[in-house]
């Protein structure tokens, strides 16, 4: 437990799951309360993979985002302070999708705003062991116009 935790300036992990959980249940929030908060660095520029598993969603799908900007959410009407303890997560993030199998949120640049509570669920992708890893080798394929070319040397390969 933290110091801010300890001195309930911030809602602990057990608060913010209790508060998740008074979500209706099928809600995503609600889901949100049953799994463990697997990042606890600030997320921005990480790759993090999505818990979009059923009941999050009606089939599971890999979506991987980057985070890049955090968007606080607004204080209550008319109240100058936040109360405290200060909610855990409860703001969001406009990530960039990087990878996805989900056809409404296609890769390549595609924006979504994502809830800090989810990404604080997510799983961080470790680039450096994912290009590590061995991929598979490329069909070998000829074809006619590949024919007839050189190899460099000044003779046909």
């Amino acid at each position: 437990m933290s110091f801010l935790e300890r001195i309930g300036y911030l809602e602990t992990k057990g608060q913010e799951q209790a508060r998740l959980a008074q979500s209706p249940e099928g809600s995503t929030n609600h889901y949100l309360s049953t799994l463990p908060i697997t990042l606890a660095d600030w997320p921005q520029d990480m790759l993090v993979e999505l818990p979009w598993k059923p009941p999050r969603t009606t089939e599971p799908h890999r979506v991987v985002v980057v985070p890049l900007d955090y968007r606080p959410d607004s204080r209550p009407g008319r109240v100058a302070k936040e109360p405290l303890p200060r909610k855990r997560n409860s703001d969001a993030w406009s990530c960039a999708v990087v990878s996805s199998d989900h056809p409404s949120y296609p890769a390549g640049g595609y924006r979504i705003v994502v809830s800090a509570a989810e990404i604080a669920r997510g799983r961080r992708i470790d680039l450096a062991g994912v290009l590590a890893s061995p991929r598979p080798s490329p069909a070998m394929t000829t074809s006619k116009s590949t024919a007839g070319r050189s190899n460099g040397s000044g003779t046909p390969s």
